[in-house]
């Protein structure tokens, strides 16, 4: 009779329908990565871009607006990173839940303190961000910042799972912390190290890191350069030499090979984000650009 009620037990239990996952839309893969750190399998994550696509440039296609219509949180950068394409996917969606104001919407940008933050704004400028300088990922402390946060945005919407969703933020947290204090004293070499940037999305990891600005490719943000503006940044590099350039996967590669080899200095591709050569998850993302990083270093 015992064994009877024992398989009956197990049988009921196994048509129980299983825990739903929380549904997650991340904007970029670096967030996908984090809330799969903090959730686990208690989470589906979903990114609407990948390391080869300008997360600025993405088309608000029918399958996002499906994929965003389900979801119960939506993590983005914000600081107009996903303007272009955002507000559309949001609108289209219908779904209450992931609008601005409500739980179910996260930016990343709320969380932390803001680079080049203009003092004013004008289309004469370029792509510049009223809010500052979106790409903060690239500041490992930043990430920390927002897995406190995100962590206890998760055990918000999802209470069933809320205790594991904190143990699992204050592991994370711990482990990267360690992994913080492993890179700083392997970047010391680092420090002072003149660089030229494809694009300013490399402003936090330079802040990091102690890097020199010694000129950016780019004339103004977004727009790309042309002759003269090479020209000028060559002899500008003539006089104060710079290490290495730094560019994005997503990036075209011409300008940073022209200034290279007249220059005389390594373009180097760094993975920018999650999903990149190299870069299978937000602690390898900072091991391979280091590693880059060092490979060119005085």
């Amino acid at each position: 009779m015992l064994r009877f009620l024992l398989s009956l037990f197990m049988a009921m239990t196994a048509a129980l329908p299983a825990q739903a996952q929380l549904r997650v839309f991340a904007c970029e893969p670096e967030w996908q990565a984090l809330v799969q750190e903090l959730g686990g399998d208690a989470v589906e994550a979903f990114s609407a871009t990948t390391a080869m696509q300008d997360p600025h440039r993405i088309d608000a296609r029918p399958s996002l607006i499906a994929k965003l219509r389900r979801a119960e949180l939506l993590v983005c950068t914000g600081a107009g990173l996903e303007a272009g394409w955002l507000p559309h996917l949001l609108r289209a969606s219908g779904n209450g839940k992931v609008q601005p104001g409500q739980p179910g919407y996260f930016e990343a940008a709320a969380v932390v303190t803001l680079l080049d933050v203009p003092a004013s704004v004008d289309r004469a400028q370029g792509d510049v961000h009223p809010e500052g300088n979106p790409h903060l990922h690239l500041d490992p402390r930043n990430i920390l910042l927002v897995a406190g946060v995100l962590g206890e945005r998760l055990a918000l919407l999802d209470p069933a799972n809320a205790a594991r969703h904190r143990a699992a933020t204050a592991e994370f947290a711990a482990r990267w912390r360690a992994a913080m204090t492993r890179w700083e004293r392997e970047a010391a070499p680092l420090r002072g190290m003149a660089v030229v940037y494809h694009h300013r999305n490399w402003v936090y990891l330079g802040e990091w890191l102690g890097l020199k600005e010694a000129g950016v490719l780019e004339p103004k943000p977004g727009l790309p350069p042309g002759a003269a503006h090479l020209a000028r940044l060559l002899t500008q590099l003539g006089n104060d030499p710079a290490r290495a350039i730094l560019r994005a996967p997503y990036e075209d590669d011409r300008p940073d090979r022209w200034l290279s080899e007249r220059a005389r200095i390594p373009a180097i591709t760094l993975p920018y984000t999650v999903g990149a050569d190299g870069a299978a998850d937000l602690f390898q993302l900072f091991d391979t650009t280091l590693a880059r990083l060092r490979a060119v270093a005085p």
